[in-house]
């Protein structure tokens, strides 16, 4: 995988925002993105990039990753945005939205070569259908590429979903069975196929896989679900859209005390029975091996990413 970078929680802010933009570099994200696309009106394009230009110079990002969502490979503004923000020392990278096509994603890493001498990472946000179905060449296609976001309101958009939630299945996605055969009517995921496709995509080429925000920011509930989700798959992080959401979000990716407990029980009955020339062991009545201690190593870095 890439050198590692803490995006458990990525924070969006629209980039022609300043006092918003101010409270995300102070807040508690471990990475931020300044929006240029969805988040700006069409009037606003050249002032947002103005602005996140000055705020990515001007203000004190401490250790968090920077990036800027630019706009689409086809917008008239994305020359713009390039040349400006191409030569930021401190900017981290910068997020492609509606990735579809591997030739755009090579085209958009030559015309940012050669701007600054610190590479610039280019992450790519999944969210049309058509992209989906390329993550794996949209993966591999540049090695400026680092990381993929899952776009769960465009992406339900593209495929005709019935929602105007984003991040959360249509209500009426269910599992429906006979009624006079007891069948219970089970609630489905709208995002568990494209998660995963994601995900494998993501760790097949060594990239980070960020989840799509939940867009219910006030709902505790919702937010703390869909972040336990994303981080049970083995997400890196996931985007949030309030500060409100931090808190929980990050937590969802932190393990628990009884989840480190038990991954060092793990540890110690490995080391017992490599001194016994074993090469698995039996801890609270399950077996374990190498394949275990692979799946700890990562919950351990999950809890001390400075280890």
């Amino acid at each position: 995988m890439r050198a590692e970078r803490l995006a458990r929680t990525y924070l969006a802010v629209p980039a022609h925002r300043d006092r918003l933009v101010r409270s995300a570099a102070a807040s508690e994200a471990d990475a931020v993105f300044l929006d240029l696309e969805d988040a700006v009106p069409a009037g606003e394009k050249e002032a947002a990039l103005a602005a996140a230009a000055a705020a990515i110079e001007g203000l004190d990002w401490g250790r968090k990753t920077l990036a800027v969502r630019l706009n689409a490979i086809d917008s008239p503004t994305l020359a713009a945005e390039t040349a400006r923000l191409g030569p930021l020392g401190r900017l981290d990278a910068v997020i492609l939205p509606k990735a579809e096509r591997p030739a755009d994603v090579v085209a958009l890493a030559r015309r940012l070569g050669g701007t600054r001498t610190a590479p610039l990472e280019i992450e790519l946000l999944i969210e049309t259908a058509l992209g989906l179905v390329n993550v794996d060449a949209l993966a591999a296609a540049d090695p400026a590429v680092s990381a993929l976001h899952l776009g769960v309101g465009d992406l339900a958009a593209s495929l005709g979903a019935r929602t105007v939630e984003i991040g959360l299945s249509p209500s009426g996605y269910r599992h429906v069975g006979a009624a006079d055969e007891g069948h219970p009517v089970t609630p489905l995921d709208l995002f568990a196929y494209p998660m995963m496709r994601l995900l494998v995509a993501a760790r097949a080429f060594g990239l980070r896989a960020i989840d799509g925000p939940c867009g219910a920011f006030r709902d505790p509930v919702a937010t703390r679900g869909a972040a336990a989700k994303a981080a049970a798959m083995g997400f890196d992080g996931k985007q949030v859209i309030h500060p409100s959401q931090i808190a929980a979000t990050r937590d969802a990716f932190v393990p628990s005390e009884a989840e480190l407990a038990s991954a060092r029980a793990v540890v110690a009955a490995l080391e017992e029975a490599e001194r016994d020339g074993k090469g698995a062991a039996t801890v609270d009545g399950r077996m374990v091996d190498a394949a275990n201690l692979r799946m700890i190593r990562r919950l351990l870095r999950l809890a001390d990413p400075a280890a």
